[in-house]
Protein backbone atom coordinates (compact mmCIF):
# COMPACT_ATOMS: atom_id res chain seq x y z
CA UNK A 1 0.00 0.00 0.00
CA UNK A 2 1.21 3.35 -0.88
CA UNK A 3 2.31 5.58 2.39
CA UNK A 4 -0.48 7.84 3.61
CA UNK A 5 1.23 11.05 2.87
CA UNK A 6 2.37 10.00 -1.06
CA UNK A 7 -1.59 9.12 -1.80
CA UNK A 8 -2.75 11.07 -4.49
CA UNK A 9 -6.12 12.03 -2.26
CA UNK A 10 -3.92 13.04 -0.07
CA UNK A 11 -1.72 15.21 -1.85
CA UNK A 12 -5.21 16.97 -2.82
CA UNK A 13 -6.80 17.24 0.16
CA UNK A 14 -3.51 19.27 1.40
CA UNK A 15 -3.32 21.42 -1.31
CA UNK A 16 -7.59 22.04 -0.31
CA UNK A 17 -6.45 22.29 3.16
CA UNK A 18 -4.32 25.69 2.33
CA UNK A 19 -7.62 27.52 1.80
CA UNK A 20 -10.43 25.34 4.13
CA UNK A 21 -13.91 26.41 3.70
CA UNK A 22 -14.85 29.74 5.93
CA UNK A 23 -17.24 29.41 8.07
CA UNK A 24 -17.14 32.89 9.54
CA UNK A 25 -18.23 34.18 5.57
CA UNK A 26 -21.97 34.93 6.30
CA UNK A 27 -21.95 33.58 2.46
CA UNK A 28 -21.03 30.84 2.97
CA UNK A 29 -23.41 29.68 6.17
CA UNK A 30 -26.72 29.94 5.04
CA UNK A 31 -29.38 27.83 5.97
CA UNK A 32 -29.32 25.70 2.73
CA UNK A 33 -26.18 24.46 3.96
CA UNK A 34 -27.32 23.29 7.70
CA UNK A 35 -30.62 21.70 5.54
CA UNK A 36 -28.86 19.87 2.85
CA UNK A 37 -25.05 18.71 4.50
CA UNK A 38 -26.97 16.02 6.30
CA UNK A 39 -25.90 12.24 5.93
CA UNK A 40 -29.44 10.02 7.21
CA UNK A 41 -29.78 6.61 8.00
CA UNK A 42 -31.61 4.00 10.26
CA UNK A 43 -33.27 7.15 12.00
CA UNK A 44 -29.96 9.03 12.90
CA UNK A 45 -28.85 12.25 11.43
CA UNK A 46 -25.03 13.52 10.97
CA UNK A 47 -25.32 17.67 10.61
CA UNK A 48 -21.84 18.55 8.83
CA UNK A 49 -22.74 22.17 7.90
CA UNK A 50 -20.59 23.80 10.45
CA UNK A 51 -17.53 21.26 9.41
CA UNK A 52 -14.66 23.14 7.25
CA UNK A 53 -15.45 21.13 4.33
CA UNK A 54 -17.15 21.98 0.37
CA UNK A 55 -18.58 19.33 -1.61
CA UNK A 56 -15.02 19.52 -3.16
CA UNK A 57 -13.72 18.60 -0.29
CA UNK A 58 -16.00 15.50 0.63
CA UNK A 59 -15.51 14.19 -2.85
CA UNK A 60 -11.63 14.23 -2.05
CA UNK A 61 -12.21 12.87 1.08
CA UNK A 62 -14.32 10.28 -0.94
CA UNK A 63 -11.48 9.54 -3.37
CA UNK A 64 -9.11 8.90 -0.19
CA UNK A 65 -11.83 6.00 1.06
CA UNK A 66 -11.80 4.55 -2.02
CA UNK A 67 -7.77 4.64 -2.49
CA UNK A 68 -7.26 3.14 0.93
CA UNK A 69 -10.42 0.28 -0.09
CA UNK A 70 -11.12 1.33 3.72
CA UNK A 71 -15.18 -0.73 2.71
CA UNK A 72 -13.15 -4.03 1.48
CA UNK A 73 -11.30 -3.88 4.79
CA UNK A 74 -14.66 -3.27 6.91
CA UNK A 75 -15.48 -6.36 5.11
CA UNK A 76 -12.90 -7.95 5.77
CA UNK A 77 -12.99 -7.35 9.40
CA UNK A 78 -16.73 -8.34 9.22
CA UNK A 79 -15.94 -11.50 7.53
CA UNK A 80 -13.19 -12.70 10.20
CA UNK A 81 -9.56 -12.20 8.59
CA UNK A 82 -7.14 -11.75 10.38
CA UNK A 83 -7.05 -7.68 10.62
CA UNK A 84 -5.22 -7.47 13.86
CA UNK A 85 -1.56 -8.08 13.26
CA UNK A 86 1.46 -6.06 12.24
CA UNK A 87 3.31 -7.71 8.74
CA UNK A 88 6.55 -9.51 9.48
CA UNK A 89 6.76 -8.87 13.56
CA UNK A 90 5.46 -10.80 16.24
CA UNK A 91 2.06 -9.70 16.87
CA UNK A 92 -1.58 -10.57 17.94
CA UNK A 93 -2.33 -11.64 14.97
CA UNK A 94 -6.14 -12.11 15.14
CA UNK A 95 -9.10 -11.91 13.85
CA UNK A 96 -11.81 -9.08 15.20
CA UNK A 97 -15.06 -10.04 15.29
CA UNK A 98 -16.94 -7.95 17.96
CA UNK A 99 -19.39 -7.46 15.06
CA UNK A 100 -20.29 -11.08 15.48
CA UNK A 101 -21.14 -10.76 19.10
CA UNK A 102 -24.38 -8.78 17.49
CA UNK A 103 -25.16 -10.72 14.40
CA UNK A 104 -28.43 -12.63 14.29
CA UNK A 105 -30.72 -10.36 13.08
CA UNK A 106 -31.63 -9.44 9.26
CA UNK A 107 -28.40 -9.49 6.60
CA UNK A 108 -26.95 -11.99 9.06
CA UNK A 109 -22.90 -11.87 7.69
CA UNK A 110 -22.45 -15.74 6.30
CA UNK A 111 -18.67 -15.62 5.82
CA UNK A 112 -18.10 -19.37 7.67
CA UNK A 113 -15.47 -17.38 9.90
CA UNK A 114 -18.15 -14.78 10.76
CA UNK A 115 -20.99 -17.61 11.35
CA UNK A 116 -19.37 -19.26 13.53
CA UNK A 117 -18.36 -16.80 16.07
CA UNK A 118 -22.76 -15.52 15.80
CA UNK A 119 -23.06 -18.91 16.28
CA UNK A 120 -21.06 -19.17 19.45
CA UNK A 121 -21.55 -15.66 20.76
CA UNK A 122 -25.91 -17.04 20.90
CA UNK A 123 -25.40 -20.18 22.44
CA UNK A 124 -23.90 -17.54 25.06
CA UNK A 125 -26.72 -15.48 25.53
CA UNK A 126 -29.38 -18.66 25.13
CA UNK A 127 -26.75 -19.60 28.46
CA UNK A 128 -27.64 -16.23 29.81
CA UNK A 129 -31.22 -16.48 28.96
CA UNK A 130 -31.30 -19.29 30.74
CA UNK A 131 -29.83 -18.30 33.91
CA UNK A 132 -31.37 -15.18 34.28
CA UNK A 133 -34.83 -17.25 34.21
CA UNK A 134 -33.78 -19.24 37.25
CA UNK A 135 -32.89 -16.12 38.98
CA UNK A 136 -36.69 -15.43 38.29
CA UNK A 137 -37.55 -18.40 40.00
CA UNK A 138 -35.75 -17.20 42.86
CA UNK A 139 -36.08 -13.00 43.97
CA UNK A 140 -32.84 -13.52 46.40
CA UNK A 141 -30.88 -11.14 44.24
CA UNK A 142 -31.43 -7.72 43.22
CA UNK A 143 -28.20 -6.31 43.14
CA UNK A 144 -25.08 -7.40 40.62
CA UNK A 145 -21.47 -5.57 40.65
CA UNK A 146 -18.93 -5.48 37.59
CA UNK A 147 -15.91 -6.05 38.86
CA UNK A 148 -13.53 -5.72 35.46
CA UNK A 149 -11.37 -2.99 34.18
CA UNK A 150 -10.64 -1.13 31.07
CA UNK A 151 -12.76 -2.16 28.58
CA UNK A 152 -14.87 -4.96 31.21
CA UNK A 153 -15.74 -1.54 32.94
CA UNK A 154 -15.93 1.33 30.58
CA UNK A 155 -18.51 0.30 28.42
CA UNK A 156 -20.62 -1.42 30.31
CA UNK A 157 -21.05 1.35 32.61
CA UNK A 158 -21.10 3.76 30.48
CA UNK A 159 -24.36 1.73 28.50
CA UNK A 160 -25.91 1.02 32.01
CA UNK A 161 -26.27 4.57 33.00
CA UNK A 162 -27.40 5.92 29.20
CA UNK A 163 -30.16 2.93 29.76
CA UNK A 164 -30.54 3.53 33.48
CA UNK A 165 -34.30 4.59 32.83
CA UNK A 166 -35.65 1.24 31.59
CA UNK A 167 -34.26 -0.32 34.68
CA UNK A 168 -36.16 -3.17 35.45
CA UNK A 169 -38.09 -2.60 39.34
CA UNK A 170 -35.55 -3.78 42.04
CA UNK A 171 -32.80 -3.94 40.22
CA UNK A 172 -29.37 -2.37 40.20
CA UNK A 173 -26.55 -2.62 38.95
CA UNK A 174 -22.66 -1.26 40.21
CA UNK A 175 -19.58 -0.62 39.08
CA UNK A 176 -15.80 -1.69 40.88
CA UNK A 177 -12.34 -1.06 38.75
CA UNK A 178 -10.20 0.29 40.59
CA UNK A 179 -7.75 -1.33 42.63
CA UNK A 180 -7.77 1.40 44.90
CA UNK A 181 -9.14 -0.29 48.30
CA UNK A 182 -11.39 2.38 48.99
CA UNK A 183 -13.26 1.87 45.78
CA UNK A 184 -14.52 -1.14 46.66
CA UNK A 185 -14.54 -1.09 50.38
CA UNK A 186 -16.73 1.91 49.77
CA UNK A 187 -18.85 -0.05 47.72
CA UNK A 188 -18.89 -3.36 49.71
CA UNK A 189 -20.43 -0.88 53.05
CA UNK A 190 -23.61 -0.24 50.82
CA UNK A 191 -24.46 -3.26 49.60
CA UNK A 192 -26.82 -6.31 51.13
CA UNK A 193 -24.24 -8.82 50.49
CA UNK A 194 -27.09 -11.50 50.26
CA UNK A 195 -28.69 -10.01 47.70
CA UNK A 196 -25.80 -9.51 45.34
CA UNK A 197 -24.20 -11.27 42.85
CA UNK A 198 -20.49 -9.93 41.50
CA UNK A 199 -19.79 -10.48 37.87
CA UNK A 200 -16.01 -10.88 37.60
CA UNK A 201 -14.98 -10.21 34.11
CA UNK A 202 -11.36 -11.29 32.43
CA UNK A 203 -10.76 -12.79 29.90
CA UNK A 204 -7.41 -13.78 30.28
CA UNK A 205 -8.93 -14.89 33.81
CA UNK A 206 -5.31 -13.48 35.22
CA UNK A 207 -6.08 -9.67 34.90
CA UNK A 208 -3.89 -8.22 38.43
CA UNK A 209 -6.48 -5.61 39.28
CA UNK A 210 -9.11 -7.89 38.72
CA UNK A 211 -8.37 -10.48 40.38
CA UNK A 212 -7.63 -8.81 43.40
CA UNK A 213 -10.35 -6.80 43.94
CA UNK A 214 -12.13 -10.37 43.37
CA UNK A 215 -10.36 -11.24 46.30
CA UNK A 216 -11.54 -8.42 48.42
CA UNK A 217 -14.83 -9.23 47.35
CA UNK A 218 -14.46 -12.92 48.19
CA UNK A 219 -12.83 -11.39 52.21
CA UNK A 220 -15.72 -9.35 52.59
CA UNK A 221 -18.43 -12.32 51.51
CA UNK A 222 -17.00 -14.57 53.83
CA UNK A 223 -16.86 -12.03 56.58
CA UNK A 224 -20.16 -12.11 56.71
CA UNK A 225 -20.87 -15.64 56.51
CA UNK A 226 -21.55 -16.31 52.86
CA UNK A 227 -20.20 -19.04 50.35
CA UNK A 228 -18.51 -16.64 47.94
CA UNK A 229 -19.63 -19.75 45.13
CA UNK A 230 -23.35 -18.59 45.20
CA UNK A 231 -22.92 -15.04 44.70
CA UNK A 232 -19.89 -15.11 41.61
CA UNK A 233 -20.39 -15.18 38.38
CA UNK A 234 -17.08 -15.51 35.35
CA UNK A 235 -16.48 -14.05 32.32
CA UNK A 236 -13.63 -15.26 30.82
CA UNK A 237 -11.82 -17.05 28.31
CA UNK A 238 -12.92 -20.86 27.95
CA UNK A 239 -9.72 -22.65 29.72
CA UNK A 240 -8.68 -19.42 31.54
CA UNK A 241 -7.94 -19.76 35.43
CA UNK A 242 -11.41 -18.59 35.79
CA UNK A 243 -13.21 -21.12 33.55
CA UNK A 244 -13.51 -22.92 36.88
CA UNK A 245 -17.76 -24.24 38.09
CA UNK A 246 -15.84 -25.10 41.55
CA UNK A 247 -15.62 -21.20 42.62
CA UNK A 248 -18.44 -19.54 40.35
CA UNK A 249 -21.74 -20.12 40.42
CA UNK A 250 -22.02 -19.58 36.55
CA UNK A 251 -19.77 -18.94 33.90
CA UNK A 252 -20.10 -16.80 30.70
CA UNK A 253 -17.18 -17.05 27.59
CA UNK A 254 -15.96 -14.55 25.33
CA UNK A 255 -12.99 -15.12 22.71
CA UNK A 256 -9.84 -13.44 21.71
CA UNK A 257 -11.10 -11.87 19.08
CA UNK A 258 -12.97 -9.46 21.17
CA UNK A 259 -10.73 -6.45 22.40
CA UNK A 260 -11.96 -5.19 25.66
CA UNK A 261 -12.77 -1.72 24.33
CA UNK A 262 -14.85 -3.81 21.57
CA UNK A 263 -16.95 -5.88 24.31
CA UNK A 264 -19.84 -4.22 25.45
CA UNK A 265 -22.19 -5.92 23.11
CA UNK A 266 -20.52 -9.64 24.16
CA UNK A 267 -20.97 -11.53 27.58
CA UNK A 268 -18.32 -9.17 28.85
CA UNK A 269 -22.05 -6.19 28.90
CA UNK A 270 -24.29 -8.54 28.14
CA UNK A 271 -24.76 -10.11 31.93
CA UNK A 272 -24.98 -7.18 33.77
CA UNK A 273 -27.25 -5.44 31.29
CA UNK A 274 -29.64 -8.45 31.12
CA UNK A 275 -30.03 -8.39 35.03
CA UNK A 276 -30.56 -4.84 35.12
CA UNK A 277 -32.32 -3.76 32.03
CA UNK A 278 -33.98 -7.23 31.11
CA UNK A 279 -33.18 -9.56 28.14
CA UNK A 280 -35.61 -7.58 25.67
CA UNK A 281 -33.68 -4.31 25.83
CA UNK A 282 -30.44 -5.94 25.59
CA UNK A 283 -31.54 -7.99 22.21
CA UNK A 284 -33.04 -4.12 21.25
CA UNK A 285 -29.57 -2.85 21.68
CA UNK A 286 -27.70 -5.85 19.99
CA UNK A 287 -30.09 -5.27 17.15
CA UNK A 288 -29.10 -1.61 16.62
CA UNK A 289 -25.51 -2.09 17.09
CA UNK A 290 -26.01 -4.92 14.17
CA UNK A 291 -28.27 -2.49 11.93
CA UNK A 292 -25.24 0.24 12.00
CA UNK A 293 -22.57 -2.84 10.75
CA UNK A 294 -24.21 -3.00 7.81
CA UNK A 295 -24.67 0.10 6.91
CA UNK A 296 -20.53 0.84 6.97
CA UNK A 297 -20.66 -1.28 4.20
CA UNK A 298 -22.36 1.01 2.22
CA UNK A 299 -20.72 2.28 -0.42
CA UNK A 300 -21.76 5.84 -0.86
CA UNK A 301 -20.48 8.32 2.39
CA UNK A 302 -23.73 10.38 2.56
CA UNK A 303 -25.43 7.22 3.29
CA UNK A 304 -22.15 5.86 5.52
CA UNK A 305 -22.71 6.97 8.89
CA UNK A 306 -19.52 6.05 10.55
CA UNK A 307 -17.52 6.33 6.90
CA UNK A 308 -18.63 10.11 6.81
CA UNK A 309 -17.64 10.42 10.61
CA UNK A 310 -14.39 9.02 10.33
CA UNK A 311 -13.09 11.24 7.50
CA UNK A 312 -14.23 14.48 8.84
CA UNK A 313 -12.23 13.12 11.93
CA UNK A 314 -9.24 12.55 9.24
CA UNK A 315 -9.67 15.87 7.94
CA UNK A 316 -9.69 17.38 11.14
CA UNK A 317 -6.57 15.89 12.14
CA UNK A 318 -3.85 15.43 9.76
CA UNK A 319 -5.45 17.80 6.77
CA UNK A 320 -6.21 20.89 9.19
CA UNK A 321 -3.60 19.90 11.89
CA UNK A 322 -6.09 19.24 15.08
CA UNK A 323 -4.75 17.32 17.72
CA UNK A 324 -7.76 16.82 20.07
CA UNK A 325 -11.30 16.74 19.70
CA UNK A 326 -14.56 16.41 22.18
CA UNK A 327 -17.57 14.87 22.21
CA UNK A 328 -19.88 16.61 23.60
CA UNK A 329 -23.70 14.47 24.75
CA UNK A 330 -26.54 16.72 25.15
CA UNK A 331 -27.80 14.31 27.53
CA UNK A 332 -27.27 13.48 31.21
CA UNK A 333 -27.67 9.99 30.69
CA UNK A 334 -24.58 9.99 28.39
CA UNK A 335 -22.41 11.38 31.17
CA UNK A 336 -20.05 8.33 31.25
CA UNK A 337 -19.86 7.64 27.27
CA UNK A 338 -17.29 10.23 26.34
CA UNK A 339 -14.91 8.31 29.04
CA UNK A 340 -15.61 5.44 27.32
CA UNK A 341 -14.77 6.15 23.74
CA UNK A 342 -12.00 8.02 25.09
CA UNK A 343 -11.00 4.51 25.57
CA UNK A 344 -12.07 2.99 21.80
CA UNK A 345 -10.23 5.75 19.85
CA UNK A 346 -7.13 6.43 22.07
CA UNK A 347 -6.36 2.58 22.10
CA UNK A 348 -7.28 1.74 19.24
CA UNK A 349 -5.41 4.60 17.31
CA UNK A 350 -3.01 5.70 19.42
CA UNK A 351 -0.06 3.91 17.47
CA UNK A 352 3.15 5.37 15.98
CA UNK A 353 3.86 2.47 13.43
CA UNK A 354 1.69 1.64 10.30
CA UNK A 355 0.36 -1.86 9.75
CA UNK A 356 4.23 -3.21 8.02
CA UNK A 357 5.95 -2.13 11.33
CA UNK A 358 7.46 1.15 9.84
CA UNK A 359 7.75 4.56 11.78
CA UNK A 360 4.65 7.08 10.46
CA UNK A 361 4.84 9.88 9.12
CA UNK A 362 1.86 11.73 9.85
CA UNK A 363 -0.67 12.12 12.75
CA UNK A 364 -2.61 9.30 14.24
CA UNK A 365 -5.32 9.32 16.28
CA UNK A 366 -6.46 12.61 18.68
CA UNK A 367 -6.66 13.41 22.16
CA UNK A 368 -10.26 12.18 23.00
CA UNK A 369 -12.35 13.83 26.09
CA UNK A 370 -15.47 15.45 27.01
CA UNK A 371 -18.76 16.15 29.33
CA UNK A 372 -21.92 16.29 28.90
CA UNK A 373 -23.58 19.48 27.74
CA UNK A 374 -25.11 21.81 29.32
CA UNK A 375 -22.82 21.45 32.23
CA UNK A 376 -19.46 21.95 29.88
CA UNK A 377 -20.69 25.23 28.72
CA UNK A 378 -19.72 26.99 32.17
CA UNK A 379 -16.49 24.90 32.70
CA UNK A 380 -14.18 24.24 29.59
CA UNK A 381 -16.16 25.89 26.55
CA UNK A 382 -14.22 28.94 27.38
CA UNK A 383 -11.43 27.66 26.01
CA UNK A 384 -13.13 25.98 22.79
CA UNK A 385 -14.41 29.73 22.22
CA UNK A 386 -11.60 31.84 22.71
CA UNK A 387 -8.37 29.76 23.59
CA UNK A 388 -5.12 29.65 21.28
CA UNK A 389 -6.22 25.63 20.65
CA UNK A 390 -8.74 24.77 18.09
CA UNK A 391 -10.89 22.02 19.24
CA UNK A 392 -12.79 19.83 16.48
CA UNK A 393 -16.60 19.04 18.45
CA UNK A 394 -19.18 16.39 18.10
CA UNK A 395 -22.25 16.99 19.34
CA UNK A 396 -24.59 14.18 20.49
CA UNK A 397 -28.29 15.28 21.02
CA UNK A 398 -31.80 13.65 20.93
CA UNK A 399 -35.22 15.40 20.48
CA UNK A 400 -37.11 13.59 23.17
CA UNK A 401 -36.27 12.64 26.50
CA UNK A 402 -36.57 9.25 28.49
CA UNK A 403 -38.68 9.59 30.99
CA UNK A 404 -41.40 11.94 29.04
CA UNK A 405 -41.75 14.13 31.56
CA UNK A 406 -40.91 17.74 31.43
CA UNK A 407 -41.72 21.27 32.70
CA UNK A 408 -42.92 24.42 30.77
CA UNK A 409 -40.87 27.29 32.17
CA UNK A 410 -41.23 30.43 30.37
CA UNK A 411 -42.92 29.15 27.31
CA UNK A 412 -40.60 26.01 26.56
CA UNK A 413 -39.81 22.98 27.73
CA UNK A 414 -36.91 21.63 29.31
CA UNK A 415 -35.66 19.55 26.47
CA UNK A 416 -36.12 22.59 23.98
CA UNK A 417 -33.64 24.44 25.90
CA UNK A 418 -31.12 21.97 26.18
CA UNK A 419 -31.23 21.34 22.34
CA UNK A 420 -31.47 25.15 21.82
CA UNK A 421 -28.21 25.46 24.04
CA UNK A 422 -26.60 22.36 21.71
CA UNK A 423 -27.28 24.41 18.41
CA UNK A 424 -26.07 27.80 19.86
CA UNK A 425 -23.08 26.20 20.67
CA UNK A 426 -22.50 24.54 17.45
CA UNK A 427 -23.43 27.66 15.43
CA UNK A 428 -21.38 30.08 17.89
CA UNK A 429 -18.52 27.49 17.19
CA UNK A 430 -18.52 28.05 13.47
CA UNK A 431 -19.50 31.75 12.70
CA UNK A 432 -17.99 33.28 15.68
CA UNK A 433 -18.11 37.43 16.60
CA UNK A 434 -16.64 40.30 16.04
CA UNK A 435 -16.82 42.99 18.27
CA UNK A 436 -14.44 46.25 19.30
CA UNK A 437 -13.62 45.21 22.68
CA UNK A 438 -10.99 42.17 22.32
CA UNK A 439 -11.86 40.42 25.25
CA UNK A 440 -15.56 39.92 23.60
CA UNK A 441 -13.75 38.87 20.27
CA UNK A 442 -14.63 34.91 18.93
CA UNK A 443 -12.75 33.89 16.32
CA UNK A 444 -14.81 31.31 15.08
CA UNK A 445 -14.20 28.84 12.17
CA UNK A 446 -14.17 25.74 14.77
CA UNK A 447 -15.55 22.83 13.43
CA UNK A 448 -18.38 20.76 14.75
CA UNK A 449 -20.90 17.99 14.05
CA UNK A 450 -24.03 16.83 15.62
CA UNK A 451 -25.42 13.40 15.92
CA UNK A 452 -29.47 13.82 16.42
CA UNK A 453 -31.55 11.26 17.10
CA UNK A 454 -35.12 11.13 18.55
CA UNK A 455 -34.96 9.34 21.62
CA UNK A 456 -32.16 7.55 23.40
CA UNK A 457 -33.40 4.30 24.03
CA UNK A 458 -31.29 0.58 23.75
CA UNK A 459 -32.28 0.56 19.39
CA UNK A 460 -30.80 4.11 19.36
CA UNK A 461 -28.06 3.64 21.94
CA UNK A 462 -27.02 0.19 19.87
CA UNK A 463 -26.70 2.29 16.47
CA UNK A 464 -25.02 5.19 18.48
CA UNK A 465 -22.18 2.83 20.29
CA UNK A 466 -21.45 0.97 17.04
CA UNK A 467 -21.33 4.33 14.61
CA UNK A 468 -18.57 5.05 17.20
CA UNK A 469 -17.09 1.74 16.97
CA UNK A 470 -17.33 1.17 12.99
CA UNK A 471 -15.56 5.23 12.77
CA UNK A 472 -12.98 4.66 14.69
CA UNK A 473 -12.22 1.30 13.32
CA UNK A 474 -12.29 3.08 9.97
CA UNK A 475 -9.72 5.90 10.82
CA UNK A 476 -7.44 2.69 11.57
CA UNK A 477 -7.85 1.62 7.71
CA UNK A 478 -7.67 5.47 6.57
CA UNK A 479 -3.66 5.22 8.24
CA UNK A 480 -2.97 1.54 7.53
CA UNK A 481 -2.55 0.91 11.61
CA UNK A 482 -3.78 -1.74 13.27
CA UNK A 483 -7.04 -0.32 15.95
CA UNK A 484 -7.01 -3.73 17.37
CA UNK A 485 -3.77 -4.23 20.39
CA UNK A 486 -3.26 -2.17 22.74
CA UNK A 487 0.81 -2.64 22.63
CA UNK A 488 1.28 0.60 24.78
CA UNK A 489 0.09 -0.65 27.43
CA UNK A 490 2.25 -3.50 28.64
CA UNK A 491 5.79 -1.81 29.85
CA UNK A 492 3.57 0.47 32.74
CA UNK A 493 2.27 -3.54 33.32
CA UNK A 494 5.71 -4.60 33.79
CA UNK A 495 7.48 -2.10 36.15
CA UNK A 496 4.21 -2.22 37.64
CA UNK A 497 4.97 -5.86 38.80
CA UNK A 498 8.01 -5.02 39.38
CA UNK A 499 6.71 -2.63 42.16
CA UNK A 500 4.76 -4.63 43.47
CA UNK A 501 7.35 -7.29 44.07
CA UNK A 502 9.19 -4.70 46.84
CA UNK A 503 6.25 -4.26 48.83
CA UNK A 504 5.93 -7.92 48.86
CA UNK A 505 9.54 -8.10 49.76
CA UNK A 506 9.26 -5.43 52.48
CA UNK A 507 6.74 -7.93 54.25
CA UNK A 508 9.09 -10.43 53.35
CA UNK A 509 6.83 -12.58 51.02
CA UNK A 510 9.00 -12.95 48.14
CA UNK A 511 12.31 -12.79 47.11
CA UNK A 512 13.19 -10.74 44.20
CA UNK A 513 15.79 -8.74 41.87
CA UNK A 514 17.41 -5.75 43.13
CA UNK A 515 15.64 -2.83 41.59
CA UNK A 516 17.42 0.34 42.76
CA UNK A 517 14.83 2.95 40.93
CA UNK A 518 12.18 1.32 42.15
CA UNK A 519 13.46 1.29 45.64
CA UNK A 520 14.35 5.17 45.36
CA UNK A 521 10.40 5.73 45.06
CA UNK A 522 9.34 3.29 48.07
CA UNK A 523 11.63 5.46 50.11
CA UNK A 524 8.71 8.16 50.14
CA UNK A 525 5.90 5.54 51.08
CA UNK A 526 4.55 5.30 54.18
CA UNK A 527 2.50 1.86 53.67
CA UNK A 528 -0.02 0.69 57.07
CA UNK A 529 -1.48 -2.83 56.90
CA UNK A 530 -4.73 -2.99 55.25
CA UNK A 531 -7.64 -5.60 55.86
Amino acid sequence: MTSFNHLKSVIRLNELAEEPYDLTDEDNLQPKRIESMVSEALGLKLLYGTERVSEITLQALSDLAEETKVLEKMKSMQSGEVMNCIEGYESENRQVLHTAMRDFFEQANEAPKAKEASQLAYQELEKLMEFLRNLEHNDQFTDMVQVGIGGSDLGPRAIYYALKAYEKPHRRAHFFSNVDPDDGVSLMKELDLSKTLFVIVSKSGSTLETKTNEELVRHYLKKANLDPKNHLIAVTGKGSPMDDPSRYLASFYIWDYIGGRYSVTSMVGCVILAFSLGMDRVLSFLRGASAMDKLALKPNIKQNLPLMSALLSVWNRNFLGFSTSAIIPYSQALFRFPAHLQQLNMESNGKRIDKRGHEIEFDSGPIIWGEPGTNGQHSFFQLIHQGTSVVPVEFLGFSQNQYKEDILFQGTYCQEKLLSNLFAQSLALATGQKNSNPNKVFPGNRPSRILLATKLDPYTLGLILSYYENSVAFQGFLWNINSFDQEGVQLGKVLASQFIDLFAQKRGKKDGKAFPLGQAYLKHVNMEEGL
